[in-house]
Parts: structure tokens; C-alpha cells; sequence
């Protein structure tokens, strides 16, 4: 996987990352040396001692977030550890290496992808894929960022975590990188559909020649996405000392083997290696593996060299490239445009703790001042995708830009960023917004979350690798001390503000729109293509094509003998590490009047949590079109008697945060039967309860549609909505294929269609496109509509609430207060429901200008209750492991491919992402029940896949979201035990039966869609419905 350095194309500066929300965490030493408490350091050894070849340099302990810190060094290669102790089970491992890119071939990501595909110890093909459905993990995966590459994996079963480490050792420092796997992997040459050549279809275009492999192709579905393709051309310019370390397709067919394999002895070395742990796990278990695997290492010369970006001295330089247009955005607003700063050095801790102070500031809210004066101003519709403070390397950048912009305007948005900043430091940050923002860090720190040990690791690597000492970026007490004594200073912010921002030294970088940017791309790869085929016919001569396409089929012939290897030299948990019974949430009900009420008590560190649904039965569907804008509308527009400014402030001084969205649930006993309504939500500490019930009062019943810049600000949201909404299709363009095809299924998959699918980005497009002339006054209406329906008290309206014990009863009073200022119900004009299967064709496609393609096909199955759930679900994991993956990924090119089974809506489904050649995968997902049926499974292939469903059954759970799924769904903890038990006893026989009934016999009621570029095997004339995504005004076709 390739991720994007610092906080990436949708990032802003944030400042949760500098504080990791604590988890929720029980502990139990199961081996090795037991301690007291694990971040007692008393039980540690002491600075200068050495063990397993390690030893301790410096250790902290971190009282705020309950942590000590070990900072270590092996003797013999240099490589450091930090190990961070905590009470907490679910323990991280990470392995990380410098990985400064030489080009922009994509090395580093081809080879993170390589040496998962093989090592000495455990020498089969793909030992990563293959654990995946052998281990309890909660998280296996593994990121190729800017500078450094990163092996993470978290669990909480002690085996299942050496299992883990022994794998990711021996693959990371010992892999066989077969030349076959860097062909998979990396780019190669080959028939279209190598199962089709040489079948007498030689002239079907699918089998022409073209650039295949996975990483290939992830990068292509990445070029897809705008928003991307001008993050990665910025990075280009500001940052040319640092290559495109995930690959540009076009220079990633110059990379060779040889190129990969020396790449990996100069950089995979401990020597360039940085090892993190994190948990309840003792550190010396791990020092005598880690000790064991390095012993036979000698240090070696890396290259550890700290990039830094261009220098701006001599600045202002101006940039402009070429990029896609949008269909769904005006053609006159489709250039994005940015100013960009280079700041101080990131490991300043403090001084970087404080420009995201600033950032946040100036960027964050509808009232912030750089939103107010781009946004609001007309300029653009939304934040360009490299807005927001980037630490991840070693001088810190600050960007902020716009996209959707009109050519005439580009030159005023530098202008307008210039008078805006110097606005603000001739004024001054105001202390309330930076009181806000504190209070917004203290409760980060109360938070508990399951993911701690991971946010720490990503929080702390990228700095790690790039000069920021760890333990100081860890001292959040201190940091925050120190901010707060340099704040008490006059000017202090505004200081910074000056230093940095105030002056010339910028970087100005713009992309226009090119209406044949997609043709020159394809062009360029086409004539790429036959440079490389005529490069080997001039090495083997004229039988060039014969070759090249015998050798992707020796690569096939390798990909199919390896489906039956033997792989018990790859270590396993078992299913009997799986306890038959779950741990027990307890919560309780009651009532006040008329509104039930859920509780769970636990220590919420002097936090309480909220949730509520108000139910809304027979709600007409003009009206459910518009929930996801109203429910951001009542966080923009402001009431009569404060603007949203005031209110933002507020909800920072007093809550953690308040929503509202839309709520749908299916039956756990009937599939065609839901309940639908909106969804309210929010937190804070126990004495500001009061406080957020009376703002989610004010902005749910005050919100004033009829201001005179109510119109305005919700186009603005629109327009917003429509300018990123292509680009987020092409980043999960296989989520909104299958929501597709599952809406002709039952009423839920209609709805979830109309709320969050492609329905509901045409939708807003075409209202975010609308003329001037024409308004937004029937949309307001209905918008009025929405508000009297939103909330109300009667038997339709329940809540839950996570608290302390002690904080229960001024809870229940708080509460109490609310629900009586709520109104009594208004009831919606009802309409009736129509089936979704007559209004959604079973075959659609969405032509959309990609380089590749996203696939679904759904089948309607049975509801949460039903006996067949739990085949079904043990079988998708089947189909995924030995099936899918291998046909779709290794075989097919694609970067993914999978099978699901949706327990509660009740829906089966496969699906492909960043797929080639879909054609092929429809086929072979069409096929796969009958494989299934056919299969002899093993029995340690059914236990792989009972293992499989498990990680997420019994993954960390945050504490706030303990008990909501008994609340939001009707699911209580007796059904989810008979349900766990089914999963534990599923038999060979239950998948059988499942494979026939509904992959086989119930095929025929199979919905399809596939998104991508339009094809001549896309026709109507075979059944499918070709529908494009247009800015006219959109249809409203899925009803349930």
C-alpha cells in the first residue's frame, strides 16, 4: 500500500496526531518477566544497561498518556528501538526502513510489495496473504510513505503476535524476491486476459498486449484521482529531492530486477532500520527475538540522508501543469491552485505544536478567517488537496489553495491569502479560539480509543525518520506547559505567523484543466508500450510478441501451481485460541416518559458519550434526499441570534464534538423490513453535558434557512460536495459499486444508495450546478421541512449514554432538561414504497474517465437471525483467500478483489478495485459458487476462515462505541452469542449448501455494476444499463 507523506491529499492541520486519544485497555502478563504495572520503570533496565545485544539508551515515563518510553540501540548494526510499555492488550510491532527514493520508478512501493511474496523461513508465494486468514490480528498491512517504508501488524493474542513477528522479520530482511514476484507486483508485459490467448480470440482487444501488475495498476487508479495527481505534481516542485517513492506508471516500466534487488541489500539493513513496539508485552520476549534475528548482521553505510524541499529565497516561483477536467463540476471552475511556505525545522517539538496551533486557526471552521475570506468570498468551492501543515519531514511546509477555481480568479487567490493572513496578524488570534483548541487536546487525551499503540506508531515514525526525537514528541505535559508559558507572552503567535507566512518566499503551483489529458495519457502509454516490445524484438527478433506472451503464461502456470502448496511451515493460531463465549458489555435500560434509554457504565475518564435516533416513519424520498445536506447545513448556516463562528467556538470551548446524520437499520429478523430516522451524536466532559444537549438544541431547531446568506452558504456546501466527489469515487470506486448493486436488493441497500451512492453525487451535482437565476428556494423548503421532522420527544426518540458511574445521575437530570424542551412529533406526508428490484437494472455501468476499473456483484441473502448467516460469512472469507484474491489480484493485476457477506442487511456480495480487465473478473465471479460447491475444502482451510471472521468479531472496540450495536440495530448480546457459536460450527457441509443456494441457484437474481472507462462489451443490447454521472439535474431512481 502507498501512502502519501504528511497528512495527505485531504489533510488539514490537525492536532490530534501530536495527542493520541488513550484506549480503552485491560492487561494480563502471559509471559516472561512479570511486573508490577509494565510502565513502572523501576522494573526496567537502567540507561547503559545491554541485553539480547540492545542496549537502553533513555527511557521516559509519560504520565498523561500512561506510557513509559524506552529508547534502545543494537550494539553491532546501529539499528534503534523504541519500545512503548503500556497497560494495554492490544499489542503493535513495526519494522521501518529509510527509503529515500532514487527515481520516480516506485522502487520502495514495488519492493514493500515483493518481499511479502517469499522469504527463507517461510519460502511459499505470497507468506503475507497467506497469514492474513492464519492470525487473530486486528491490523496487518504495510505503507510506503514519502521517505520510509513501515511493516505494522497489532493483536492482542500473544502467539498470534510471535507468529506475526517471526513472518515480517524474515520477509523484511530475509526475502526471496523471485523474479516472477516482481513481475506480479511490479510491472510486466502480457496478454489482456492471459486465460484468453491463444483460445482462438486473438483478435478480441482484451488480448492485445499491455502493462500489467498489481502496483502498476494501484498507481494508475491513483492517477485516476484528481485530487492526487495535483498533491503528487506539488510534492514534484516543492519537494524535487524527494521522488514519487509509490511510482508514476509512466517511469515505472524503466525500473528492472536487478534495480529491485539492489535497492533492497542497500536499504532493507538493520543499520537503516527503526523497530517500534508497543503494549502489555514484555520487552525482554521481544529483545531476544529481535536479538536473534540481527545477530548475524554486521553495520553497513546507508543511506539515512534527511531530504529537505527547494529553497524559496529567492521566491515567489510560480508553477503551472496540466490536468483531467471534471464532468461534474462547471467547466469554468476547474482549475486548483495553491500558495505554499516552507517553515522550521520539525523537530523543534514545541515550536511545531504551535504552528498547528495556528494552522488549525486559521483553516479550521466555517469562521475561520481563511475559509471566510476564499471560500465564503466565492473564489472556490473547497480547500485544494495539499491545504494544511505537512511535519512529515524535516522542514515543516504550510500550504493552503483552492480548487474549482475560475482562470480570471487564480491570481486572486495568492492576493486574497496575502490580505487574509495579513488581516489576522494585524488583529490577533483571538485567546477563546485558543482556549477551544486546548480544550479540544485535553479531551483527546481523556478519549479512549482501541487503535492507541497504532496512532503512536504513525504519529512518531515519520519525524522518527527525519531527525524529531521521539521521547521529547511523546512528553505531551511538557509540550503543552511550555505553549502555554510562550503564549502568556504579548505577540507570540502572531510572532510566528510573521516569521513565516508574512513575506515573499513562497511557492504559487496551479493546474489547468486540459480536455485531452486523459487521450495523451493513454497515448503515451500506448507508444511506451511498443517502445518496450520493440526494444525485446530487437534483442529475440520478430517473435517478440510470441515470448513475451508466453512468459505471462509461465507466470500464470507458477500463480495456479501455487494454489494447493503446502504451508505448514507458516505458523497458525488456532481456532481453539478463539473463547466460545464473549466478553459481556453489560448495559441497562429505562425510561423517561416516553424515551427509552440505553446506559453504559464504565470509567469513561470523566468523559459521557451520547447518541440518540429519532425515528421517521413513512418519510417521503424528496425529503431522505436531502438529510446528508441538512445535516450539514445545521453545522454552516447559524441561527437568527449567532453566527456559525460564535457557534463553532462554543462547541470547541464546551463538547468534543456534536452531529447529526442519517440512521437506517434492517430487522435482524426480516431483511425487507427497516426503521429509518436521524441520528444525533456527541461527547464531552461530565460538567459540559448540559452545555452540548443545549447546542445540539440550538443548531437542530435554531439553524435560520431564511438568512440572507442562507442561500449562498448552502451552494457553497454544494458545489464543495460536487468538486471532490469524482475524485473520492475514484479513491473507493469498489464501495460505491457495490452500494450499487446492492439497491436493487432490498430497501435498506435502496436507501444506503440514495444517502451516501453515486445517487446521491448526482443529485447534489446537479444542485450545485444549478443557474443562479433559477435559486435554491424549493430546496430550502424541503429543508425547513426536515428541521420540524429532525427531533422530537415521543416513543419514536431513544438515546444512549456512556458515562461513569458516578456521573450517572447528573446525566439522567441533564437529560431529563433536554428531552423536555423538545417538540412533539410532526408527522412527514407519507409515500409509499415501490421495489427497488423494478427500478435498478441488474447489469450498470458507469462510464467514468479512470485507467481502471471497480466491479461489484451483489445477491440478496437472509436476515442477522437466520441459520445460513454464518456459512455465508465463513464462505466469503473463503472465496476471498482461495479464490478471489488469487484470480482477481495475482492473476488478474488488480490491486484488490474480495468477497463479503453482509450479516444484518443481508446481502452477499464480490467485488475488484483498480481492476484491468473486468470483464474477466464478472466471469469469474459469476463462477465462484460453483467452485465453492466443487471445492474440497481442508479442514485448516475452514478454520482459516473461522479465523478470519473472528479478527474483526472480537477486534479492540472503542469504549464509546461499547453496546451500540444492540442500540443502533436491535442486535442484543444473546443473538450476537448464537451467532458467535454458529461462526465456531460451521461445517463443511453448511458451506456447500449455502454455494448452491445462493451463489448458484440464486445467481440468476445477481445485480452487477462496474465503473470505468466505456468499452465495446459494454451495449445495451446485452442487458446492460449505461448510465453517466451528469450535472443536469438527477433522477431519482432507488426507491425502496
Amino acid at each position: 500500500m502507498w501512502r502519501l507523506s504528511g497528512q495527505g491529499v485531504s489533510g488539514r492541520a490537525t492536532l490530534s496526531l501530536r495527542c493520541p486519544r488513550i484506549s480503552s485497555a485491560s492487561w494480563s502478563l502471559k509471559a516472561g518477566r512479570k511486573y508490577a504495572t509494565v510502565t513502572d520503570l523501576t522494573n526496567y533496565p537502567k540507561p547503559g544497561d545491554e541485553l539480547h545485544g540492545f542496549t537502553l539508551k533513555r527511557t521516559k515515563h509519560v504520565p498523561e498518556l500512561q506510557l513509559t518510553a524506552l529508547h534502545l540501540e543494537h550494539g553491532t548494526t546501529g539499528a534503534e528501538y523504541l519500545h512503548v510499555a503500556r497497560e494495554d492488550e492490544n499489542n503493535v510491532f513495526s519494522v521501518g526502513f529509510k527509503t529515500n527514493p532514487p527515481d520516480d520508478t516506485g522502487v520502495p512501493h514495488i519492493l514493500e510489495h515483493t518481499t511479502l511474496c517469499g522469504s527463507e523461513k517461510y519460502p511459499i508465494r505470497d507468506p503475507f496473504f497467506k497469514m492474513l486468514p492464519r492470525s487473530l490480528s486486528n491490523f496487518m498491512n504495510a505503507f510506503t510513505a514519502a521517505d520510509h517504508t513501515s511493516y505494522p501488524f497489532a493483536t492482542t493474542n500473544q502467539k498470534d503476535f510471535r507468529n506475526l513477528l517471526s513472518v515480517y522479520l524474515d520477509a523484511t530482511l530475509h526475502p526471496l524476491l523471485k523474479e516472477d514476484d516482481f513481475a506480479q507486483e511490479g510491472w510486466r508485459i502480457g496478454p489482456g486476459n492471459p486465460q484468453a490467448a491463444g483460445t482462438g480470440e486473438g483478435e478480441d482487444p482484451k488480448d492485445k498486449l499491455v502493462f500489467k501488475g498489481v502496483v502498476y495498476n494501484e498507481m494508475k487508479g491513483q492517477m485516476s484521482d484528481a485530487s492526487y495527481l495535483y498533491y503528487t505534481r506539488f510534492q514534484d516542485h516543492i519537494f524535487p529531492a524527494i521522488h514519487n517513492s509509490g511510482g508514476d506508471p509512466q517511469k515505472m516500466t524503466d525500473l528492472t530486477y536487478n534495480d529491485l534487488k539492489t535497492y533492497h541489500t542497500s536499504h532493507y539493513h538493520p543499520s537503516n532500520a527503526k523497530f517500534f513496539t508497543y503494549g502489555n508485552m514484555p520487552l525482554a520476549d521481544h529483545l531476544e527475538v529481535l536479538g536473534g534475528h540481527l545477530e548475524a548482521f554486521r553495520a553497513i553505510q546507508t543511506d539515512m540522508n534527511i531530504k529537505v524541499p527547494v529553497g524559496l529565497d529567492k521566491g515567489p516561483l510560480y508553477f503551472t501543469v496540466q490536468g483531467p477536467t471534471d464532468p461534474l463540476v462547471d467547466k469554468d471552475m476547474q482549475y486548483k491552485t495553491s500558495v505554499s511556505w516552507l517553515l522550521g525545522d520539525t523537530s523543534d517539538v514545541l515550536e511545531s505544536f504551535s504552528l498547528k496551533i495556528i494552522f488549525s486557526l486559521l483553516l479550521d471552521g466555517y469562521g475561520s478567517p481563511l475559509y471566510r475570506g476564499l471560500i465564503e468570498t466565492g473564489l472556490g468551492p473547497d480547500w485544494s488537496s495539499n491545504t494544511g501543515y505537512d511535519d512529515g519531514g524535516k522542514i515543516g511546509i504550510f500550504s493552503v489553495g483552492l480548487s474549482g477555481v475560475r482562470e480570471a480568479d487564480v491570481p486572486k487567490v495568492e492576493k486574497a491569502i496575502d490580505a487574509t493572513l495579513a488581516d489576522v496578524y494585524s488583529n490577533g488570534f483571538d485567546k477563546g479560539k485558543v482556549d477551544g483548541m486546548l480544550h479540544q487536546l485535553e479531551l483527546g487525551l481523556r478519549h479512549k480509543t482501541a487503535n492507541f499503540g497504532m496512532t503512536v506508531l504513525q504519529r512518531l515514525q515519520p519525524g522518527w525518520f527525519n531527525g524529531e526525537d521521539p521521547l521529547e514528541a511523546l512528553a505531551w505535559n511538557d509540550t503543552v506547559a511550555a505553549f502555554k508559558a510562550k503564549y502568556a507572552k504579548k505577540g507570540y503567535l502572531e510572532g510566528l505567523l510573521k516569521k513565516y507566512l508574512l513575506n515573499d518566499r513562497k511557492l504559487i503551483f496551479t493546474m489547468e484543466p486540459s480536455l485531452t489529458y486523459g487521450d495523451e495519457l493513454a497515448a503515451e502509454e500506448s507508444e511506451r508500450l511498443a517502445s518496450k516490445v520493440s526494444e525485446v524484438s530487437r534483442n529475440i527478433g520478430d517473435s517478440a510478441e510470441e515470448q513475451i506472451s508466453n512468459r505471462d503464461r509461465l507466470l500464470v502456470e507458477a500463480q495456479e501451481n501455487a494454489r494447493d502448496q503446502d504451508l505448514s511451515c507458516l505458523p497458525s493460531v488456532s481456532v481453539q485460541d478463539i473463547p466460545r463465549r464473549a466478553l459481556k458489555k453489560s448495559v441497562r435500560t429505562s425510561s423517561l416518559d416516553d424515551v427509552q434509554i440505553q446506559w453504559r457504565e464504565t470509567n469513561t475518564n470523566g468523559l459521557t458519550y451520547f447518541r440518540a435516533i429519532n425515528l421517521l416513519e413513512g418519510l417521503p424520498q424528496e425529503l431522505r434526499m436531502l438529510i446528508p445536506l441538512f445535516t450539514e447545513c445545521i453545522l454552516r448556516l447559524g441561527t437568527k441570534g449567532k453566527s456559525m463562528e460564535e457557534l463553532e467556538d462554543m462547541i470547541k470551548l464546551k463538547t468534543g464534538g456534536i452531529g447529526a446524520s442519517y440512521f437506517s437499520s434492517t430487522s435482524p429478523h426480516d431483511i425487507h423490513h427497516l426503521t429509518e430516522g436521524i441520528s444525533l451524536s456527541g461527547y464531552a466532559l461530565d460538567a459540559n453535558i448540559p452545555a452540548m444537549y443545549e447546542l445540539l438544541r440550538i443548531v437542530l431547531h435554531e439553524t435560520n434557512f431564511d438568512g440572507t446568506e442562507a442561500e449562498s452558504q448552502i451552494r457553497q456546501l454544494l458545489q464543495s460536495s460536487a468538486n471532490g466527489a469524482l475524485d473520492a469515487v475514484a479513491n473507493s470506486g469498489n464501495s460505491y459499486a457495490r452500494q450499487y448493486a446492492e439497491a436493487g436488493l432490498t430497501p435498506h441497500g435502496a436507501l444506503s444508495e440514495q444517502i451516501g451512492g453515486l445517487t446521491q453525487i448526482q443529485y447534489r451535482a446537479s444542485l450545485a450546478n444549478r443557474h443562479p437565476s433559477e435559486g435554491l428556494g424549493d430546496i430550502i423548503t424541503k429543508l425547513r421541512a426536515i428541521q420540524d421532522l429532525a427531533i422530537s420527544k415521543s416513543s419514536n426518540f431513544r438515546a444512549a449514554i456512556t458515562c461513569g458511574h458516578d456521573s450517572v445521575s447528573s446525566n439522567e437530570a441533564a437529560l431529563s432538561n433536554f428531552l423536555s424542551d423538545l417538540p412533539t412529533p410532526t408527522s412527514p406526508s407519507t409515500s409509499g414504497y415501490q421495489s427497488a428490484r423494478d427500478l435498478i437494472n441488474s447489469k450498470t455501468f458507469f462510464p467514468l474517465p479512470y485507467q481502471v476499473y471497480y466491479s461489484a456483484l451483489a445477491l440478496s441473502t437472509v436476515p442477522y437471525n437466520h441459520g445460513s448467516g454464518a456459512p455465508l460469512q465463513i464462505l466469503s472469507q473463503l472465496l476471498t483467500h482461495k479464490h478471489l484474491h488469487h484470480e482477481i489480484r495475482e492473476k488478474g493485476g488488480a490491486y484488490g478483489g474480495g468477497a463479503y457477506s453482509r450479516g444484518l442487511s443481508g446481502s452477499f456480495g464480490m467485488y475488484s478495485y483498480r481492476d484491468p480487465n473486468p470483464q474477466n473478473t464478472l466471469k469469474i465471479m459469476e463462477e465462484s459458487g460453483r467452485w465453492a460447491y466443487e471445492k474440497d475444502f481442508s479442514d485448516q482451510d475452514i478454520e482459516e476462515a473461522k479465523l478470519s471472521v473472528f479478527q474483526s468479531v472480537d477486534a479492540p472496540e472503542n469504549l464509546s462505541e461499547e453496546g451500540m450495536t444492540r442500540f443502533l440495530s436491535g442486535v442484543d448480546e444473546d443473538m450476537e452469542q448464537k451467532k458467535r457459536e454458529e461462526l465456531l460450527d460451521v461445517t463443511k457441509a453448511d458451506i456447500r449448501n449455502v454455494a448452491q443456494k445462493f451463489l448458484i441457484d440464486g445467481m440468476a437474481g445477481a445485480n452487477l455494476a462496474v465503473l470505468g472507462e466505456h468499452q465495446d462489451w459494454v451495449r445495451e443490447a446485452d442487458g446492460w444499463d449505461i448510465k453517466t454521472l451528469q450535472m443536469v439535474e438527477a433522477a431519482q431512481t432507488t426507491s425502496p
